[in-house]
């Protein structure tokens, strides 16, 4: 999602993000909802739920910097959420792969935690599309 291509002469990646994002209104929505996949496999793997609050965190942010027409696109791309929720996850799994079966406040809580990035999406989807009505009425 951040990394997929490298831009040529440099070390600097482009990922779907980025060019999902660039789609008025719906861009950020799809880019919250994709995104969310890597919040659900830490999930999965029972991630602590500080780690789950920093990844919800992240996708929050990421998505309210779409919400800036043009340099948002840019703030976005340099945010790089995707990649820190990796990371995140990543280094939990390495530091206890193998975790209790999670209770049902720890379902609970992370199933929130899930929700409410992909909610924050569709509030700043909802918001671009009407600033963008507004801009050409």
């Amino acid at each position: 999602m951040d990394d997929a291509v490298t831009v040529p002469g440099t070390r600097f990646g482009l990922g779907l993000d980025a060019v999902i994002g660039l789609v008025p209104g719906i861009g950020d929505a799809v880019g919250s909802a994709l995104s969310s996949v890597i919040v659900r496999d830490a999930i999965r793997a029972r991630v602590p739920m500080p780690v789950l609050a920093w990844m919800g965190l992240n996708l929050v942010v990421d998505a309210l910097l779409g919400l800036v027409p043009g340099i948002g696109d840019v703030l976005d791309v340099a945010h790089r959420a995707n990649r820190k929720n990796l990371r995140l996850l990543l280094r939990e799994i390495e530091r206890q792969p193998l975790r209790e079966p999670p209770s049902t406040a720890y379902v609970v809580g992370a199933v929130a935690l899930m929700i409410v990035p992909v909610l924050a999406g569709l509030v700043v989807t909802a918001l671009g599309i009407w600033l963008l009505w507004r801009w050409m009425t």
